[in-house]
C-alpha cells in the first residue's frame, strides 16, 4: 500500500477494499490491515484479484475518485469513474497538443532527454562496475556523445529533428550493447536491433520485455485518465499505443535493457530457452516466457528513490508516477513534464 501524488496504490494481491465510514479499509484474510481517509484522495489503483465493495465504489463515484483495477502483473482490467468532468478536459488538452506538432515537440523533447540521459548513465555505470572487462575509453567517448546529443535536444522544437538526433544517439548506444553482455557470449550476442521477427536471442528478449513495459506504461496512462493511443512523439496509427511508446522511451534502457542484460549475465536465461523457425525468426519457449514474467514481477518489486518526487517506490510504480506527472503538466499544475532521470 502506498500513497503517491494523492493516488492510493494497493499492491497487496489478496487485498479487498471496503468502505468504513469515510475511510477505505484494506482487508486481507478478513482482517483490516490499514485505513486511508477518502477526503484527500484523487484516485485508487489496485493490483490483484479481490476487488472492492459496491459501497466503496459508489462512495468513490460520488466523490469523483477514480478506481482502477489491474491484474497483479499490471494489465488493465477495468476503471470506474464518476460523471465525466476532469478526464474530458484532460483528454481534450492531450488531443489538442497532439494535433500541434510544435507543442508536441516540447513534450517529446523531454521524453527523449530522459532516454538519452538514462542511456548515458547505463554506460557510465558499466565503466565503474566492469572496468576490467570492457573498453572504458570507448564507453566514455560514447557517454560524451550522448551528453552532446542531449544538449542538441534542448534547443530543438521540431519533431523530425528530434527523431534524427535520437535515432543517431540510439544507434550509438546500441553499438555497445554487445560489450555489456559479459556471460554466455556464444549464445547471446547483439549485432544490431532487429524485430518483426527478432533474429537472435537478445533481440527476442528485448522485443518481449519492451512489450511488457509498453503494457505497463499503457495501463498507467489509462489509470490517470489519459488516452494511451494518442501520442506526441509517435504519431497516430490504428492499434498502436503511441503515448505509451512515447513515455516508455525514457525507461527503455534503464528499466528494460538493464533487465535483459542482467538476466543474461546472471544466467537466468539460456540458449535452450529459444528456438529458431525456418523463416529465421527466433522465439522463446512457453516455459521461458513464464520464468521471465516471474523475474519481471520481482524486478517491479525492487525499490528505487524517484529522482523527481524524492520518494522511495517500487520500480513497478515508476510508470504510474510518470503518468501522474504528465497528467499534472497537461492540467497546468507543472511548468514542464519532468522525465525520469536515473543515475
Amino acid at each position: 500500500m502506498r500513497k503517491l501524488l494523492n493516488t492510493l496504490y494497493i499492491t497487496i494481491p489478496d487485498a479487498y477494499l471496503a468502505l468504513k465510514g469515510e475511510n477505505i479499509a484494506i482487508i486481507k484474510e478478513d482482517e483490516a490491515i490499514g485505513r486511508v481517509p477518502l477526503h484527500n484522495l484523487e484516485a485508487i489503483c489496485t493490483f490483484g484479484r479481490q476487488g472492492a465493495s459496491p459501497a466503496l465504489m459508489a462512495a468513490c463515484v460520488e466523490r469523483d475518485i477514480a478506481i482502477t483495477f489491474l491484474t497483479s502483473s499490471g494489465k488493465l482490467r477495468a476503471r470506474i469513474i464518476g460523471p465525466s468532468k476532469g478526464n474530458v478536459v484532460l483528454r481534450k488538452t492531450q488531443y489538442r497538443i497532439s494535433d500541434d506538432e510544435k507543442e508536441s515537440a516540447k513534450i517529446a523533447r523531454n521524453f527523449l532527454i530522459g532516454k538519452l540521459y538514462n542511456s548515458k548513465w547505463i554506460l557510465e555505470r558499466m565503466t565503474r562496475e566492469h572496468a576490467l572487462r570492457i573498453d572504458v575509453d570507448k564507453f566514455k567517448k560514447m557517454s560524451a556523445y550522448l551528453t552532446e546529443s542531449i544538449q542538441q535536444l534542448v534547443a530543438v522544437d521540431d519533431l523530425e529533428v528530434l527523431r534524427g538526433i535520437e535515432g543517431n544517439a540510439a544507434s550509438a548506444y546500441f553499438s555497445l550493447m554487445d560489450e555489456m553482455i559479459l556471460q554466455q557470449k556464444g549464445d547471446f550476442f547483439f549485432k544490431g536491433r532487429n524485430r518483426r521477427p527478432p533474429l537472435d536471442n537478445v533481440n527476442a528478449l528485448l522485443s518481449f520485455v519492451y512489450t511488457l513495459l509498453a503494457s505497463d506504461v499503457g495501463a498507467a496512462l489509462e489509470t490517470v485518465g489519459l488516452d494511451a493511443y494518442v501520442g506526441f512523439l509517435h504519431r497516430d496509427r490504428p492499434g498502436r499505443m503511441s503515448l505509451a511508446l512515447d513515455m516508455m522511451e525514457e525507461l527503455r534502457s534503464v528499466y528494460a535493457d538493464r533487465f535483459v542484460i542482467s538476466m543474461i549475465n546472471k544466467k537466468q536465461v539460456q540458449s535452450s530457452d529459444f528456438y529458431k523457425k525456418e523463416s529465421g525468426a527466433v522465439l522463446m519457449t512457453d516455459e521461458a516466457r513464464r520464468e521471465i514474467l516471474q523475474l519481471w514481477q520481482k524486478k517491479k518489486e525492487e525499490k528505487i528513490t524517484h529522482p523527481y518526487l524524492k520518494e522511495k517506490i517500487p520500480w513497478g510504480l515508476v510508470p504510474h508516477a510518470q503518468a501522474l506527472l504528465l497528467a499534472r503538466f497537461l492540467r497546468g499544475d507543472l511548468e514542464a513534464y519532468p522525465p525520469f532521470l536515473w543515475k
